[in-house]
């Protein structure tokens, strides 16, 4: 006997999406955690991965540029709110963004370099499609009306992992 919603469960975290704490499947899989943890390790050879806020899915045979492109973002996102004197965790947690105004941040960047070299950051189009369809479809990002966006919870693991690469990066350039 599976738990309430499984396929919805299992079927969005294969998706790639993550599960936040504000949507009912966080509830069952905090419930049935170790059922979960289990299955997607027996089944898929799957990480199931967990915060106090959201769910996710990890494996070692995936090469994600998608992931990495993300983190590349709010990497750039967040210098360029902190250049602006804004607290971007504030900014993230809290705050909606018209598209037009998150495309003007990234083009706009002191790190243009790193947007060029990136296609799904290099021009208008291309990041609006990584906002509006890919973090869309991921429970990354969250479309309100007049094209304006929220960032969901998940938000925080791309910021985590820029920060930790900025460690090690430091770390390197220290030995």
């Amino acid at each position: 006997m599976y738990p309430n919603k499984h396929k919805q469960i299992v079927t969005s975290l294969m998706d790639g999406r993550f599960i936040t704490i504000d949507e009912s499947y966080f509830d069952i899989l905090k419930e049935n955690q170790n059922f979960y943890v289990e299955f997607f390790d027996k089944s898929f050879g799957f990480e199931l991965k967990n915060t106090q806020e959201f769910y996710y899915l990890i494996s070692d045979e995936t090469n994600e540029n998608t992931s990495r492109d993300i983190s590349i973002f709010f990497s750039i996102l967040c210098y360029e709110l902190d250049k602006d004197g804004k607290n971007f965790m504030d900014e993230l947690g809290f705050s909606d963004f018209h598209i037009d105004e998150i495309v003007e941040y990234i083009k706009n960047s002191t790190w243009i370099d790193v947007v060029k070299a990136n296609k799904q950051l290099n021009d208008g189009e291309s990041i609006k499609r990584l906002v509006g369809s890919t973090m869309v479809k991921r429970n990354i990002a969250v479309k309100h009306s007049d094209d304006k966006y929220s960032f969901t919870k998940a938000y925080k693991l791309f910021i985590d992992f820029a920060r930790e690469l900025i460690k090690t990066e430091m770390n390197e350039a220290n030995a």
